[in-house]
């Protein structure tokens, strides 16, 4: 619509008008007044009325307005569909793609804002779905906002950026479980990069939030690691995601053997996690937070810093709280726990608590994470038993 602010100019120069009057008599900066007639500044329906007041134009600028903006929604509609068509017709797109790009397509007709729900569900679906299905509902969606994206602008854009960010993080969350660091990173940084686009505060804490936890699982080098915990930004008010964020951060501190701060980054979370309105406090989502994931956390830290009393009372909180559907996590508290054992002397009660709780989890969830924390119990062990056979065989299961 930039072509209005022509239309607007032209409008005041018949009145004879310059910009300083007519803001002194719309109640806009002049300089603004400005910007808007070149193009430079978005209008508002606000702005043209005061226009149209001012220049006694009797409702027709406004009228204009309005049906201009009803054109430009029309156009971008049909960009939207025929983006989603040609999608859904390509030959070389699979089934499940082809299906979401005709429905999207139909929503994009009278509904902009479906994503939103679909990152919801996907909050749910990471800890339901089997790695194989999410990674190929996620690879449909993915294909077909990249289209919409294209054939959008403006705001909508923008929120659907975020949205991008939002499902790269789980496209990213999924390398790391699988072990595909190289891959995992690259994800890192679109996600990054799209939240960032997106202007979207919320979703760039996010992408912030889960890299932070995953930093410890995905390769990087416990050297490299305190560097990754001083750059996060600092959580300035209760969240989930802010929650998420000084989790991942402690969690960092601990690798690092920076057990102090660890500790005291807890003790923030902890706090901040009994100030939570109570509609973040989903533990079943992704993006929700609840005392289950504080007491993971907890349980983390204070068996790496040897507060294996403490450890032992957040273990046992987050094992009677932890749902059906969340065995990986469920199982890595009890490798924490094994971690515990061992640090406490049983080595071998450690080491056998440790393989039957692999021996427990069904094998579609034994993945990057549950790897990374059986190695931490084996490196608990003392490096003069770590010839035992048992303990070689722990070894060898962590990969």
């Amino acid at each position: 619509m930039d072509d209005f602010g022509h239309i607007l100019r032209r409008r005041r120069k018949a009145a004879g008008l310059s910009l300083r009057k007519l803001g002194e008599r719309t109640g806009y900066d002049y300089g603004y007044l400005s910007q808007v007639e070149r193009g430079t500044r978005r209008l508002s329906t606000e702005m043209v009325a005061a226009y149209d007041n001012a220049l006694e134009a009797g409702g027709a600028l406004t009228d204009a307005y309005a049906s201009r903006r009803a054109g430009d929604t029309d156009m971008r509609r049909r960009r939207v569909l025929q983006a989603m068509g040609a999608l859904a017709a390509a030959p070389a797109v699979d089934r499940l793609t082809g299906w979401e790009a005709l429905r999207h397509g139909l929503g994009a007709a009278t509904d902009f804002d479906e994503w939103s729900a679909i990152v919801a569900g996907y909050g749910v679906d990471y800890y339901r779905l089997p790695a194989d299905r999410l990674m190929a509902a996620l690879r449909a969606d993915l294909d077909v906002l990249g289209h919409q994206i294209a054939a959008t602008d403006g705001q909508h854009r923008q929120r659907l950026l975020g949205v991008a960010g939002l499902l790269s993080t789980l496209v990213a969350l999924e390398m790391v479980s699988a072990g595909e660091q190289v891959a995992a990173r690259r994800w890192w940084a679109s996600a990054r990069r799209m939240a960032d686009l997106s202007g979207d505060a919320a979703a760039k804490l996010w992408v912030d939030a889960w890299d932070a936890v995953n930093g410890c699982y995905d390769g990087r080098t416990v050297a490299a690691l305190p560097a990754s915990v001083d750059a996060l930004p600092p959580v300035e008010r209760p969240s989930a995601a802010g929650c998420q964020l000084l989790a991942g951060r402690a969690q960092a501190l601990s690798l690092a053997g920076r057990h102090g701060e660890a500790v005291a980054v807890v003790n923030t979370l902890t706090d901040m996690a009994g100030r939570l309105p109570s509609d973040t406090a989903d533990g079943g989502s992704l993006w929700g937070w609840s005392e289950t994931r504080t007491q993971h956390t907890r349980s983390w830290v204070f068996t790496h810093a040897g507060r294996l009393r403490e450890a032992g009372v957040a273990q046992d909180r987050a094992l009677a709280l932890y749902p059906a559907h969340q065995p990986r996590l469920r199982a890595q508290v009890q490798l924490h726990r094994a971690a515990g054992m061992v640090r406490g002397g049983d080595v071998s009660g450690g080491i056998r608590y440790a393989g039957d709780v692999l021996d427990a989890l069904p094998v579609a969830h034994h993945n990057e994470l549950v790897r990374f924390t059986t190695a931490r119990v084996v490196e608990a062990v003392p490096a003069v038993e770590r010839g035992r056979g048992m303990v070689r065989e722990l070894a060898a299961r962590a990969g």
